[in-house]
Parts: structure tokens; sequence; C-alpha cells
């Protein structure tokens, strides 16, 4: 109706604003604002500016009117016809004028060049309506944003608030479930499983398959989510039957006034709450045979209705005691079967394997630093004896005395174990199975790391091979079929080739590994001496000693490894050799033109978790284009987007990379690394280990992984007794060592 009331009013305006007009009289009911008023802000300035045609103020306050009448009618802009329907929107800002006409009146329908129209005159539209209609677009998307901000924010606070482990505990493993499993197969079988964390899609139809009592190892590339797996699992988001219990390892305890032996014992929240409840139902038997001894007194001496109504106390009294002795027989055979009296002394076991002495076990887990507050997390873990233990990097917190032990102690799991590790040497004595997580999904392979690699080499050769034999086969009769196809003679033959080439699976290359190198830059040489511990003590304490006639000389050629128990002063002896410690006696030397890069055990600490890492070197090292700091991020496996991701949303071996990356910028003389190899993955560890082998830089390395070690380290000094001395072995003969008990570990307080 309004469209036919302007095109009788202008016979040649364009068809687009027709359309335009339209869409103002069909807008659907969701997007309309009923303050928008498009008689005054547009019809009645069209109206007006025309200037081919002009037309009297009474036809056009007739029109206006009408339009109005109109647009009240159909509810501002909430047209029946037109729910559903997106305004139409011009492409192009039209001049409202008429072109002249050097012909005669074009149809309304002609194509109007829109370029000639613009180009010709300066456009009239009423800019102050213009303003008006965005600003009440700006104020609508500002509403909707803050609305999706709101509830973005709830979401966040939901997120943030945790569970304690208690609740988390029963949530996951309630205390029906306890002896649920008897005669129920414990072997995990999950088909389809598709698992996305945010908008990263980690499994697509991926198959898990856990046969109880096997031990697997995880492993995978950085960032592929191997932890966000584990996790799903721990909180059954991945369908794991009920009966199986599950414990994941993740957190370090919470240091409070609690001993750690009973810290241990805590942990089996089934075997605390069986243990109270036996308690309660021992005092409510006990408080029963009381109560029915003073009836049975009382009676003797009463009438013989109150003698009725005591005997009638009596039976009730009896009835809840044969109700508790009842519960009491299923709770103690609940208690024998989680094997709950041999308790403290398993803990204990637990305790000293992982290196807390009689004395320290009986100490506050206050008392205790993050490292070995894990340790406590790992022999809670162990303690309870889940169905499914899932472990994330156990070694990372574990110096090489309690990795060994450790090693021992899992090879004689008896449940069903899956750990993210990329320590080889812990995967090859630890593992049964490999699991192999990439590309959304998971391969399995038998036997340890080793085994692994060794048949995921020979695999990708067959498949390999395979690929080129059928690529050949391909391209053998595509050859026959280019050369015979329009010969008369041989068409036949050559349509009889295209058909098979047909029926031909589609051919796919076999998966490439993607290679991940890290490159330090070269160095300029510098003369001796470098870095000098000369006759050395030190101690945090004057009474006590850490380390005692320490020498140790660090040059360009040193590849030095350093090994030892926690607390027996390895990161101390590093901050020595920095000058971040002064020694008590002795003297420490340092050239004046060495340049140290220095990897803390806790670098993630260092890092700006809210920027990304292109802006945390830009901020470091200033100068540089944003392309040249993503090139050198890429040389440290930080590649395309993971560049511009805020720092806190990496994985921890992402944020190891950064961490190198930062190092490398500094162009040192000597690197020190104290636990390089936490959080990297496989081929991290191998891009690290070649990038040092062939810089010519001096290397001091901390570290718990033989691999790592014996790759890298041209000799081995041993923190232990109060001092560090040189050790002419290899890191297999020490653990031999530490494996038969002449080696003690003691933790560090805080």
């Amino acid at each position: 109706m309004a469209t036919q009331l302007i095109q009788r009013a202008l016979p040649n305006l364009d068809f687009p604003v027709l359309s335009y007009i339209n869409s103002l009289f069909t807008t659907s009911s969701a997007e309309s604002d009923p303050d928008d008023d498009p008689v005054s802000s547009f019809i009645r300035p069209l109206l007006e500016s025309e200037s081919a045609n002009p037309i009297s103020q009474d036809e056009i306050d007739r029109i206006c009117t009408e339009c109005a009448n109109l647009w009240q009618q159909l509810g501002g802009g909430k047209g029946k016809e037109a729910a559903g329907r997106e305004p139409a929107k011009l492409e192009v800002a039209l001049d409202m004028k008429r072109q002249e006409m050097k012909s005669k009146r074009q149809a309304v329908t002609q194509v109007v060049d829109i370029a000639s129209v613009v180009k010709a005159r300066e456009s009239q539209v009423n800019m102050k309506a213009l303003e008006k209609a965005e600003a009440k677009l700006k104020a609508k998307l500002e509403k909707r944003n803050a609305r999706s901000l709101y509830e973005g924010s709830k979401l966040m606070q939901a997120q943030q608030s945790k569970k304690s482990y208690e609740e988390l505990f029963l949530e996951v493993n309630p205390l029906q479930a306890v002896g649920s499993g008897k005669g129920k197969s414990k072997d995990i079988h999950i088909e389809g499983i598709d698992l996305n964390f945010g908008s990263n899609r980690i499994l697509s139809g991926a198959t898990l398959t856990l046969p109880y009592g096997r031990r697997a190892g995880l492993i995978g590339r950085n960032g592929i989510g191997k932890s966000t797996l584990l996790r799903a699992m721990a909180l059954r988001e991945v369908a794991i039957p009920q009966h199986i219990s599950i414990l994941y390892v993740q957190q370090e305890v919470v240091g409070d006034d609690t001993p750690a032996l009973e810290s241990v014992l805590q942990a089996d929240v089934h075997r605390s709450h069986l243990m109270a409840e036996e308690k309660e139902l021992n005092e409510q038997i006990t408080q029963h045979e009381k109560e029915a001894e003073e009836l049975a007194a009382a009676a003797s001496g009463a009438s013989e209705e109150e003698r009725e109504k005591q005997h009638a106390e009596l039976r009730k009294l009896e009835r809840k005691k044969d109700d508790a002795m009842a519960r009491i027989g299923e709770v103690q055979k609940l208690l024998i079967e989680i094997d709950a009296d041999s308790g403290p002394s398993r803990a204990a076991e637990l305790l000293a394997g992982l290196g807390f002495s009689k004395a320290d076990q009986d100490m506050p887990t206050k008392a205790f630093s993050g490292g070995w507050r894990m340790r406590l997390s790992l022999a809670r873990a162990l303690f309870c004896k889940p169905d499914l233990l899932l472990l994330d990097e156990p070694s990372n917190n574990l110096d090489l005395n309690a990795l060994a032990w450790l090693e021992d102690y899992l090879q004689t799991w008896p449940s069903t174990l899956l750990v993210v590790s990329h320590d080889r040497s812990f995967l090859n004595a630890v593992a049964t199975d490999i699991i192999h997580q990439h590309n959304e999904r998971l391969d399995y392979y038998k036997g340890n790391f080793a085994q692994f690699y060794a048949t995921k080499s020979e695999r990708a050769k067959q498949q390999r091979r395979e690929y080129e034999s059928q690529l050949q086969y391909r391209q053998h009769l595509q050859a026959f079929i280019d050369r015979w196809r329009y010969n008369a003679n041989r068409a036949a033959q050559a349509q009889s080739k295209i058909k098979i080439l047909e029926k031909l699976p589609e051919l796919t290359p076999p998966e490439e590994d993607d290679v991940v190198t890290f490159k330090f830059p070269e160095t300029d040489k510098i003369s001796p001496p470098l870095l000098q511990l000369t006759d050395v003590e030190f101690g945090y304490t004057k009474d006590k000693m850490l380390l005692k006639g320490v020498n140790m000389d660090v040059g360009l050629d040193s590849r030095i490894g350093l090994i030892g128990a926690n607390g027996a002063g390895k990161s101390t002896l590093i901050k020595l050799l920095i000058g971040e410690l002064q020694p008590v006696r002795g003297q420490q030397s340092r050239n004046g033109r060495l340049r140290i890069a220095y990897f803390a055990q806790h670098h993630i600490d260092s890092l700006d978790l809210n920027v990304n890492s292109v802006a945390y070197l830009q901020r470091l090292f200033p100068g540089l284009t944003e392309q040249q700091y993503r090139s050198h991020l890429g040389a440290f496996g930080i590649t395309g987007m993971t560049s511009l991701q805020l720092i806190g949303t990496l994985s921890g071996g992402q944020k190891s990379r950064v961490a190198f990356a930062v190092l490398s910028m500094s162009k040192p003389h000597i690197l020190l690394l104290d636990e390089p190899t936490n959080h990297l993955d496989i081929e991290g560890l191998d891009a690290l280990m070649d990038a040092l082998n062939v810089w010519n830089g001096g290397v001091l390395v901390i570290s718990h992984d033989s691999t790592f070690i014996h790759t890298v380290c041209k000799e081995l000094w041993v923190c232990a007794d109060g001092t560090a001395q040189k050790f002419y072995g290899d890191v297999d003969e020490y653990k031999k060592i530490i494996v038969s008990g002449n080696k003690t570990m003691r933790p560090t307080q805080v």
C-alpha cells in the first residue's frame, strides 16, 4: 500500500528505493523498534527532495498521513506477513534527486546505474535522521552484548565455584557403589566419544578401550587435549560405568594443620565414612544396651500396667539394636573388602617411598613446599586404590630418587592405570600399552614406549609403501587411458581401464608427523673463566649449611647434568651461580661480558598469562615487527593462531615453548635449565635435545628425565650429603643405587 502511494507520486523512483520502503513496512517484529518512524525520518524527506517532478505540500502531507496510519495499523512495523523476514538494505547510497531524463521516461523496473547517479550529484540523505537510526541500532547492539556478557559471567562464576575434595569424590564415586562391582566386568570400552574444549574439537567419534589391570600411557602433542580427556573421564563426562571407581591426581594438597599421614588416610573418603559410621553404630548399640538395663531394673518394682509399657519399650530397643547390629555387619564387611585395617601401614609405606621420613609424616601439610604437596597428592591417590587411576604427568614433581621408586611401585599396580607422561624412560618401565591421541582420535599399541615407537615407525613405512604402490598403479592406468583413449583399436580397453580407475577407493596420502625444531642463536666467544664457584659454602640459616666445599666451573663447552634428591640443593646451586644467592664462605666469580639465560622450575609463574605470546615478546624485546616475533615463536613450535592466544589458555608444554623462545631472544652464552622437560611433549623434547646438542654455548641442567640427561649431558654432578660432586657413571647406574636403597630422601620444608 505504501509503495503504491509513493510510486503514484514518483513514477520514476528507483526500484531499490521502492524495495527499501516496502521493507520498512514489513520488518519482523523481532527486529522492529517501536520508536522508529519511517514516515518522518525517510518518506517525507524523500518527497520534499524531489526536484525533477515537484510535489505540492498538500499532496506530501496527504501521502505522509496515509503512510502514518498504515504504520500504526501494522503495529509499528510488526506486520503478520513479514514475520521472520529481514528488512532489505541499500548496498549503495542513492541520490534522492532524479537524474535529468535525456530521452523518454524509463520504466520503474528498468535497471538504474547507481554509480552514475552518485557521481552526478551530491547525496541529499537526511543525515540527522541517519544519525538517529544508527544511534538506536548501536544502543540495541550494546544492550544485546551486555546481556551476553552477563550470561557469560554467570557461567564463569559457576566454573570457578570449586567443590571440596570430599564432595567431588562422593559425587564421582558414590558411597552406595562400594561393593557394587562384584561379578561385574571392569573393562572399559566406549565407542563414539565426541569431546570438545570450548570451540576446539578434542575427539570425534573416538573409541576408548582400557582392559582391567592394564597400564596405559597416553601420549600426544602439547595442546592436543590429553588433560582434557582425563578430566572428562574423572568427572564421568565420558560414560564410564558407575561401578568402576575413579581417581584423578590433578591439584596439590591444600596446606593446613593435618599431619601428612592423616591426610593420606583421609583421602579414601569411603574408608573414612564407613569407619565413622561403624563408630556411630557401636555407640548406638552401647546406648541401647544401657537403656535396656535401666528399663529392666525399673520393671522389677513396677505395677503390672507399667511393666507392660516397659516391655514394649524394651522390644523397641531390641529392634533398634538388631537393626544397628545388622548394619554394622554390612559396614564391617565393606571395610574388610577395602582393607581398611592396613590403612595406616600402607599410607606410611607410600609416604616413605615418596621420600617422607617418619618425622616428616607427622608434620602438618602446610609445612611442605608445593612440590612435596604434589607428592602427597600422589600418595593419597595410590592409597585409595581406585579401579581406574588417572595420573597427569606425575614425574613433573618427582626427583630421580622418587621417580625410581614410583616406577618400581606401579609395575605391580593391580587395577587399571592411565597416565599422561612424556618421560620415555618412565613409560618404558611402567606402560603395558600406549594410546596415541592425534587427529581427534585414539590409536592403540601393545607394549611400552620403545615398542610403540618401533611399531609406529614400521606402520608408517608400510602405509607409505602401500600409498606409493597404489599411486603408481593409478598412474599406470591413467597413462594407458591417455594414450589409447581415442584409438579405435584400443578404445574398448581404454574404457575398461576407466571403469577400473573409477571404482578404486579415494587415495589419501599417509599422515605425516609435524617436525618441531628449536633453535638457539649462535653465541659469540668470550674468554674463560665464565662461571666459577670455589670452596663455596651456603645455608639458609647459619647453624645449618646446605652445601659445603663446592667447586664448579661452567664454560661454553660444558654439558653438565645436576641430579639428586629434592631438597639436596640443586636449585640453590644454580642460584649461587647466577648470583641470586651469595655464599656464606668461598668465592663466586662471573665474567663481566657473560649473558646467562635461566629457565626456572616454575617458569610459568614468570609469564604474563593475560597477553598473547607475540605481545609478551614485544614487551620484553621491543623494536621488531610482528612477523619477526611470530617467526621466532614458530621456531619453538608456537605457530599459526597459537601465537595470538592468551598465554593463560595455552597448555603447560606450550607455555614452556614460549619460555624457551624468551630465553633465546636474550642471545645467552650459558643456559641454566631447572627441570626444562616438565610439560614438554615428546616432539618438543626431541627438538630441545637436538638444539642443545648443536648449540655452541654452555649448558647446566637439572632434570629427572633419564633420556634427556643421557642425550644432552657429558658429565653428571650429584647433590647429596651437603655437597655437590662429580659422579663417574651414567644416570642408569645412579638409579640402580637409588632402588637398592643406598640413598635417602628428605623433603624441603617451607
